[in-house]
């Protein structure tokens, strides 16, 4: 294991009884890093963050931290902070002190609990409702919280299960900055979990993307959106795939042009037209059944659900893996 690689997992499965649910998977956090683990519903992600810490039994693999292997290693001794979807706060105890209960439990001096509280307090900026009990916080206090408890001890890395995904969009936004901050303010390596693509790709330094229990890809979030290798990869980034010339292609919505039936395109019927926040979204059926994003230029004229029309592709990406098979993870065979 390199030196800068803190986190290691190889060859990890789990299954609930006989049915697999991660197979063969392997991945890495370095010192400092913060890596999304993307991935569809059902694909396993939570699963392996719980195998990870010790919470789920795996069928086989292994999981280490600074070189150290974690079999058999009880949660509470592995090292790893933990945060999941609902912040899970002490109802009775007041911010600071759930803030301080980490500590509390590893019996650190009394000066030391209250120097990190306050630290944690001014990061997270959580000083002037440190005397409020959970209730009488929003949502996005409540998980401001959280992670100002799961960082306290100063774990080497934390797991995040989606904690965005139980607050207003809006909060989301404000949350998101707040955490990455705090993370690199702290120097804490991140394994975050989410299933929004646009939320992974924006925070990440790398992302590994798991879909059927195994890493489809992984990478620099540019070189995986650029190169998704294969469709299940490329469908969950939001492209189109299709078959053009007999090979297997992913066309991003923005490259699909809507033009009169005409020979030289493939003819369709508009089953979707309308307007989605900042641009039109039209989705076409063609003839073999398949079904196209297109997202129009701006200021032109929307085709109205039930017209036929033509589409052609100004731009495709080939896809090198077939269907249910793992490509390479990318050129650093650490990555994932």
């Amino acid at each position: 294991m390199s030196s800068s690689e803190l986190l290691e997992v190889r060859g990890l499965s789990a299954a609930w009884g006989r049915t697999p649910v991660l197979m063969g998977v392997g991945l890495s956090v370095r010192e400092s890093e913060f890596v999304v683990l993307m991935g569809p519903n059902g694909s396993g992600k939570t699963t392996l963050l719980r195998c990870i810490v010790g919470l789920e039994a795996t069928t086989g693999g292994s999981v280490t931290l600074r070189g150290r292997s974690l079999d058999g290693v009880p949660t509470h001794r592995r090292g790893i902070g933990m945060l999941f979807q609902e912040p899970a706060l002490f109802p009775h105890r007041t911010v600071w002190e759930n803030v301080a209960y980490g500590l509390g439990v590893r019996r650190r001096p009394r000066a030391e609990v209250d120097r990190r509280v306050d630290e944690m307090l001014d990061l997270l900026r959580l000083r002037p409702l440190a005397d409020r009990a959970p209730d009488a916080l929003s949502g996005g206090e409540r998980q401001r919280v959280a992670l100002a408890r799961t960082l306290a001890p100063e774990p080497p890395v934390v797991l995040l299960d989606e904690p965005f995904a139980s607050v207003d969009v809006e909060i989301r936004r404000d949350l998101r900055s707040e955490f990455r901050r705090a993370l690199a303010a702290t120097g804490t390596a991140t394994l975050h979990v989410t299933h929004d693509r646009e939320e992974g790709l924006l925070l990440a330094d790398r992302v590994v993307l798991l879909d059927g229990g195994r890493v489809r890809r992984a990478g620099r979030p540019a070189e995986v959106f650029a190169d998704p290798a294969s469709p299940e990869v490329a469908r969950f980034l939001g492209y189109n795939v299709v078959v053009e010339d007999g090979t297997t292609v992913a066309v991003s919505p923005g490259d699909v042009e809507i033009v009169p039936p005409s020979p030289g395109a493939r003819t369709g019927r508009v089953t979707l037209s309308g307007f989605a926040g900042e641009r039109d979204v039209v989705e076409v059926e063609l003839a073999d059944g398949q079904r196209l994003e297109c997202r129009p230029p701006r200021g032109s004229t929307r085709p109205d659900v039930g017209a036929q029309v033509g589409v052609r592709f100004q731009s495709v990406r080939p896809l090198t893996a077939e269907p249910g098979e793992s490509p390479p993870v990318g050129s650093d065979s650490r990555s994932g």
